[in-house]
């Protein structure tokens, strides 16, 4: 199904980079009532991709709410480079439902495209209610199960995670759990565990199996300023340069630009033999037994059984794909909605669906939801993906 995408906003250079990945199927209109009178002529069936250029929040605001609530069915999307935290719940009670950078990837765009063409139930969905954000309280019932079913599994699989642990110490230095911050329900941060399955020092062992790759490219010095690259906002930072917080380590924002955009002009290359994973981490990463100390995270309350996964900090500090303030307004959970939709087919969910089903998820879960979703966890998880 054709998306009638429409560019509300001046910034030429960014109009034409965006009009290049869309083969100028885009339609451009300097301010929000021309893109009405553009909307109000297209059919009711056609789904609308509506890229909204960042100006100054008081006066973005009173403008994609009057888009989105003339067009519901239109997906908003802000095009900026940086947002402060305090202004994205606002954009967001607006209705804008995600951002992309100026330098936003083809792919990235496409993924977009597609989920505005495949998903318009959810889109509608997601804009009937406004509602008004609140502290999220779990419900004696859920909070009860998680109680119980967390102490059950532990006392069952106790003998498993000694020897996981066990087994963990024995092949390489270093402590057994592995402790991240994530951002959980209320967007409280807490400390998330799984069992260690990379070495300590993983991140040169990477660099020492790229330097041996024949295919690997050198990068230029200004990669890095080059529109394909990341979305570059995260969290932390301090004279020496800002840093990425994820599961397994601390990088630097040059290296991980580096490393990504060599990843990207390299996909040819697949890295079977991950050097950075122990032989114990390969074990208990196919059979999911890596997530097991996550029990003790649910029984002490940080987590639920069934939620939306907890994100690591920068992704959680960015209005991206995988954020979105709704999916707060719900606990976060050892498995989910999405992860059994797709499990083991991941290349066929893409962002934007991952998060419009968090939120389908935080406004219309229950007990046999929470069920069903537990059910299909245990018949698939021997194919785990990595989530």
């Amino acid at each position: 199904m054709t998306v009638y995408t429409i560019y509300v906003g001046k910034e030429e250079e960014i109009i034409s980079y965006i009009k290049s990945l869309l083969n100028n199927n885009l339609v451009v209109v300097s301010n929000s009532y021309a893109a009405e009178k553009k909307i109000e002529v297209v059919g009711e069936d056609t789904p609308v991709l509506v890229l909204f250029e960042k100006n100054k929040v008081e006066l973005d605001l009173p403008s994609v709410n009057q888009l989105k609530s003339k067009f519901p069915r239109a997906y908003i999307v802000l095009v900026a480079e940086r947002l402060k935290k305090e202004d994205v719940p606002h954009y967001q009670r607006t209705g804008i439902s995600d951002t992309i950078t100026s330098g936003v990837s083809k792919e990235r765009l496409y993924n977009v495209l597609e989920f505005v063409s495949k998903n318009q139930e959810l889109i509608l969905l997601s804009t009937q209610e406004q509602q008004t954000l609140k502290a999220y309280n779990i419900p004696l019932w859920k909070r009860s199960f998680d109680i119980s079913f967390s102490l059950l599994a532990i006392i069952i699989l106790s003998p498993i995670l000694i020897l996981t642990a066990l087994l963990i110490v024995l092949e390489s230095r270093g402590a057994p759990i592995y402790k991240s911050s994530r951002v959980g329900s209320n967007y409280t941060v807490f400390n998330f565990l799984k069992f260690r399955s990379m070495y300590q020092d993983s991140d040169s062992r990477l660099k020492e199996f790229m330097d041996l790759n024949q295919y690997n490219e050198t990068e230029p010095e200004n990669q890095s300023e080059q529109r394909d690259s990341v979305n570059r906002d995260v969290v932390y930072g301090d004279d020496e340069g800002f840093y990425f917080v994820s599961d397994d380590s601390v990088i630097s924002e040059k290296e991980y630009l580096r490393e990504k955009n060599i990843r990207q002009r390299n996909n040819f290359v697949k890295y079977e033999n991950d050097p950075r994973i122990t032989k114990v981490g390969k074990i208990i990463r196919k059979f999911s037994i890596d997530e097991l100390p996550q029990l003790f995270n649910i029984l002490k309350g940080d987590m639920s059984i069934v939620g939306n996964r907890p994100l690591p900090l920068y992704e959680a500090e960015q209005l991206t794909s995988d954020q979105y303030i709704d999916r707060f307004l719900a606990p976060c959970g050892l498995t989910g909605l999405w992860q059994v939709e797709k499990r083991g087919d991941s290349g066929k969910l893409s962002p934007e669906e991952r998060k419009q089903l968090d939120i389908f998820y935080a406004k219309n879960y229950t007990f046999w939801m929470d069920l069903k979703i537990i059910i299909k966890t245990f018949t698939a998880f021997v194919q785990k993906e990595n989530v």
